[in-house]
C-alpha cells in the first residue's frame, strides 16, 4: 500500500528550548498535525483528520480559542486533508475510511470534510467525546466536530497480539493491513494505528509521546516544557508510562521491521518523508 505522510495542522506555541531543545527561549517552536494518507487499492483511507477545512472559515469556533492561544496554532487552506489530497491528484469523495488514533481538536477537525467516510475509533474514546463522563472530558473535545453524526465503527479491547502489544485488531472493511494498536493514557481510548506497506510496518502512535528522544532506546529524553504538557492533558498517567515504555522497547528490538512515530514531531515528519 502506498503512504502518503501529510502534515495537516501547523502549531507555533511558545517556548523555545523548553519545548524542542533547541538554543533560545524567546521563540516559538515547531509542532505538526502528522496524518497518514493510505492508498489501499480501491479507496483512501486516512489516519487522523488534523484541523479541517472548518478551521479556515472558524477557526475560533472550529477549534476553540484558548486552543489556538495555547498551541500557536496556524490555519491554512493549503494544509487540510482534503487540500493536500487534491494537490496529490487524488479524489476526497475516495476516502472511505478515516481510523482516529483519538478525537482531540487538532486530530478530529477534519471528520466533517468527509461526512461518507466510515470513522473507525475505539469505543472508550467515542464514549468520552460524545457522551464525556465529567467536565475534564468534556472540555478536551470539540462537539461541534462531530455535529455532521460521523459513520462510526467502534471497538472494543478483543484482538491479537503484536509485537509485544496486547489486544491488536482489525478493521471492518479495510485491508488486514491496517491494525488498531490500544494506547491508552493520553486519553481513555487513545490507539496506535499500524500500516503494513508491504516494506515494514508504520505505527503512527498518536499522542503517545510527543517528541523525538523519548524513544530513544540508550539515552531517552524530553524538553521541560514538553514533558509538563503531557503530564496536563493526560487521563491516565500509568497507562501512559507504560505503553511509552513499551514503544521504546519496540524500536530497541524491532527498529527494523516497525518505524514508531508521533503525531506532532516534525523532526520525524521530515525523515519519514525523506
Amino acid at each position: 500500500m502506498k503512504v502518503h505522510h501529510l502534515n495537516c495542522g501547523s502549531m507555533r506555541p511558545a517556548g523555545g528550548k523548553l519545548l524542542d531543545g533547541e538554543p533560545g527561549l524567546l521563540r516559538r517552536s515547531e509542532l505538526v498535525a502528522h496524518c497518514l494518507l493510505v492508498e489501499t487499492g480501491d479507496s483512501l483511507a486516512l489516519v487522523d483528520t488534523g484541523f479541517g477545512a472548518q478551521a479556515v472559515a472558524r477557526p475560533g469556533e472550529w477549534l476553540g480559542r484558548p486552543f489556538m492561544a495555547m498551541v500557536g496554532a496556524r490555519v491554512e487552506a493549503a494544509e487540510t486533508a482534503v487540500a493536500q489530497i487534491k494537490a496529490l491528484g487524488l479524489d476526497p469523495a475516495d476516502v472511505r475510511h478515516i481510523v482516529m488514533t483519538h478525537l482531540d481538536v487538532d486530530h478530529a477537525g477534519g471528520l466533517a470534510d468527509f461526512p461518507n467516510a466510515v470513522v473507525h475509533v475505539r469505543a472508550e474514546e467515542h464514549q468520552a467525546a460524545t457522551a464525556p463522563a465529567n467536565a475534564a472530558e468534556k472540555n478536551r473535545y470539540r462537539a461541534a466536530q462531530f455535529t455532521h453524526s460521523p459513520l462510526w465503527s467502534t471497538y472494543d479491547e478483543t484482538g491479537e497480539p503484536w509485537f509485544g502489544f496486547d489486544a491488536v485488531r482489525s478493521l471492518k472493511g479495510l485491508p488486514e493491513e491496517i491494525l488498531l494498536v490500544p494506547l491508552p493514557g493520553h486519553t481513555r481510548g487513545h490507539t496506535g494505528v499500524a500500516v503494513d506497506t508491504g516494506d515494514g510496518w508504520l505505527l503512527h502512535a498518536g499522542d503517545a509521546y510527543f517528541f523525538h528522544g523519548q524513544l530513544d532506546p540508550v539515552a531517552p529524553s524530553c524538553p521541560p516544557g514538553l514533558t509538563a504538557f503531557q503530564n496536563i492533558v493526560q487521563t491516565l498517567r500509568k497507562p501512559r508510562l507504560e505503553n511509552l515504555a513499551r514503544l521504546r522497547e519496540l524500536v530497541r528490538e524491532h527498529a527494523d521491521d516497525v518505524k514508531v512515530f508521533s503525531a506532532h514531531s516534525p523532526v520525524e515528519l521530515a525523515a519519514l518523508r525523506r
